[in-house]
């Protein structure tokens, strides 16, 4: 069996009506300005999402997600068409940086009204 992760926390994965597909949401904190509502929750840029193999414990694959312009910068203006945007979205992930060899294979989380959503912002709730 497999478990995709997020930061390492394990993503609440459900099936689709499509064969071999399933889809998860994840909430996160994309930046932190200097005046907020919740100062305590810090940012969880960049996203690294881990796909590890249980029985092995080790991760097989990932890749990491930037929130950002990958040189740091921002874009002067808004995209021009559909392709432009995705050409930004693609630019932001890498396939390098997920969690090499050995890792830990984290418990499952229980979120009462967003069952499919793992949501970094708050504390982990293991399933008993």
């Amino acid at each position: 069996m497999r478990i995709l992760t997020c930061n390492g926390r394990r993503l609440p994965l459900q099936q689709t009506q499509v064969a071999g597909e399933w889809v998860a949401g994840v909430r996160y904190r994309a930046w932190q300005p200097w005046s907020c509502l919740h100062p305590t929750v810090g940012a969880h840029n960049p996203l690294t999402f881990d796909l590890i193999d249980t029985w092995s414990k080790r991760s097989v694959g990932g890749c990491e997600y930037h929130v950002d312009h990958p040189g740091g910068l921002s874009y002067e203006h808004f995209p021009i068409n559909a392709n432009e945007a995705e050409s930004r979205r693609l630019s932001r992930f890498f396939n390098t940086g997920h969690t090499p060899d050995l890792t830990a294979v984290p418990p499952a989380e229980l979120n009462e009204k967003h069952r499919v959503t793992l949501d970094l912002r708050r504390q982990r709730q293991e399933i008993r």
